[in-house]
């Protein structure tokens, strides 16, 4: 498979509502250097992985350069080419360098906007099983109905790096257990 390490563990960040942006009390999760990417097609490399643990409606692309969220679904980015800066956690929240080979989970509700990229950066999304996703601007009419579907997004069967066994479905059950 072309997980680089089968115990890679990814970096876990909360970020907090800020009146616009609710985020969520699951982590965001990122895993740096987690792919061992081909050479000629580091997309579909990607694809295969993510779709190997169930993950799926993927999209290549980059990372908007607006402040945005989904209110309706989990996402995960996997940063195929190139380098970007991604801020997560809205306009208060960190800003985190990602790269070629890394994967960002971001739980329903986390606010993500790109705010510097390499002219190469590509980027694989996807989705667990469930709704399609809507993409959701900062307002505070938004923030009022993203408190109300949020909580109603599973937690996904699957971690897309790790499988079923992944960080991802223990760290998320405990944060909601907590919550």
């Amino acid at each position: 498979m072309s997980i680089v390490d089968a115990d890679i563990q990814p970096l876990s960040f909360i970020f907090g509502d800020d009146g616009l942006v609710p985020n969520n009390a699951m982590p965001l999760l990122v895993y740096k250097r987690a792919v061992a990417l081909d050479a000629i097609n580091p997309e579909a490399t990607i694809e295969k992985l993510f779709g190997a643990n169930g993950w799926g409606a993927m999209w290549r692309n980059g990372v908007y350069d607006y402040l945005h969220y989904h209110a309706t679904v989990h996402e995960v980015l996997g940063v195929a080419r190139g380098n970007a800066v991604v801020r997560f956690g809205g306009d208060t929240g960190t800003e985190v360098a990602i790269a070629a080979g890394d994967v960002a989970i971001l739980p329903a509700g986390t606010g993500h906007q790109c705010m510097s990229a390499s002219k190469n950066f590509s980027v694989v999304g996807a989705y667990p099983p469930g709704p399609q996703v809507e993409i959701t601007r900062p307002t505070p009419e938004n923030h009022a109905k993203a408190l109300k579907t949020i909580p109603q997004v599973e937690i996904p069967q699957t971690d897309p790096v790790r499988g079923a066994d992944g960080p991802l479905v223990r760290l998320w059950q405990r944060a909601t257990q907590a919550s």
